[in-house]
């Protein structure tokens, strides 16, 4: 059985705020026309699903934040590209930056962390995919750094963590716990029951504190995508029996605020 690639609803958004001039949020499973394993509003294009349904998801996503939305070839790595700038259909990177407002910079995920960050006094927002091993590489430091480089400030960037997989969730083994606390050591936990595990979200937001970000501008979102339905989980997937599952997405895009100043 096949989705429908007809035209969509606007996708539904839960917006986060990064400041005046920033718009940026994450979707979930709602609004979308995937069946089976993906069902919901799939943004992940080489998960199995059809291409067409997933084309017609991500033009839904452009029509809700109003510009082109740029994703690249995730890889677990710490590439960082400007948008547009550096960036082609099969970009690999796991880092976007942006002071465009023509376009906007997305991840998709399924348990690892979408980060979702803006300097609303520079105009650069970016979005950073960090799972494991994108952390421990140092994927959002790269990215901070290449927003310096366009004109950001550390201490004005505001940031937002999105759902993940939770540490209570992530039991690991413990010599990858290990492996991975030796750079992030925020990022080691326990299971309920006492086994190793990684709470990324920690680790995320001890990396962004060292990176400069102030506290107060870094918001947690705090869901567990492994135990909220509403949300992709490949683990959850996993433990179910399935092969797969679909991607949900945190997006960034700089407003265009000329008319409003000339106005």
């Amino acid at each position: 059985m096949r989705g429908r690639p007809g035209p969509l609803d606007d996708v539904p958004l839960d917006v986060v705020e990064l400041g005046p001039g920033v718009l940026a949020g994450f979707t979930s499973r709602a609004g979308g026309t995937s069946v089976g394993p993906w069902r919901g509003l799939n943004l992940g294009m080489r998960v199995g699903d059809d291409p067409d349904v997933v084309t017609a998801h991500r033009r839904a996503l452009e029509r809700r934040v109003g510009a082109p939305v740029v994703f690249a070839t995730q890889v677990h790595g710490a590439r960082v590209v400007r948008v547009p700038q550096e960036t082609a259909d099969e970009t690999r990177a796991d880092g976007l930056v942006t002071r465009s407002g023509a376009v906007a910079v997305a991840v998709y995920v399924a348990d690892c962390v979408p980060v979702l960050l803006a300097d609303p006094v520079a105009r650069v927002a970016a979005a950073a995919h960090a799972g494991r091993q994108g952390l421990a590489a140092g994927v959002l430091q790269a990215t901070v750094e290449a927003m310096v480089r366009d004109g950001a400030d550390p201490s004005r960037v505001a940031a937002a963590i999105g759902p993940c997989i939770a540490g209570a969730s992530y039991e690991v083994p413990a010599a990858m716990r290990d492996e991975v606390a030796a750079v992030v050591p925020e990022a080691a936990c326990l299971t309920p029951a006492g086994t190793p595990a990684l709470d990324l979200a920690a680790g995320v937001r001890a990396v962004l504190l060292r990176c400069g970000l102030a506290p107060s501008a870094v918001h947690v979102d705090g869901r567990d995508t492994y135990r909220d339905a509403a949300l992709y989980s490949h683990r959850r997937a996993v433990h179910d029996g399935v092969a797969t599952t679909g991607r949900f997405a945190g997006v960034v895009r700089l407003l265009d605020t000329s008319r409003a100043a000339s106005g």
